[in-house]
């Protein structure tokens, strides 16, 4: 039976590696847009590094944990944002302004909320960490 959305799995997994305060975990299925998300995750400093290893199925991902995130998670259905609407996430997903990262995959690549609102474009949103 194999497990559908990669993107929630491998943040529940650190959230739960998280919560028990270990310092890496190991994400069973690794994708493309799983490994853009860390990267999102890791240039906001949430994580430390991380690498994908080939286990000749879909490869796993090891992830550096830093102790750092109180909560993380997918957002599902990814809902389609402009820049303009991204503030109203924010209040919706985030704790506070400044605290946190909403992940947007947009035609430049998956971003920050930030970096989206710097570059006004829009995308979809995919998950969120604070």
């Amino acid at each position: 039976m194999p497990m559908m959305d990669t993107l929630a799995n491998g943040l529940t997994t650190i959230m739960n590696n998280e919560m028990r305060r270990k310092r890496e975990c190991v994400i069973n299925t690794a994708s493309k847009l799983l490994g853009r998300v860390l990267r999102v995750i890791q240039l906001n400093s949430y994580i430390g590094e991380f690498e994908f290893v080939d286990d000749g199925r879909s490869g796993k991902f090891r992830v550096q944990l830093l102790g750092r995130i109180n909560k993380c998670g997918a957002i599902k259905p990814h809902i389609p944002v402009s820049f303009k609407e991204i503030e109203n996430w924010e209040k919706r997903f985030l704790p506070s302004r400044d605290i946190g990262v909403l992940v947007v995959s947009t035609s430049q690549g998956v971003l920050s909320h930030r970096e989206v609102k710097e570059r006004k474009i829009g995308g979809r949103l995919l998950a969120f960490v604070y």
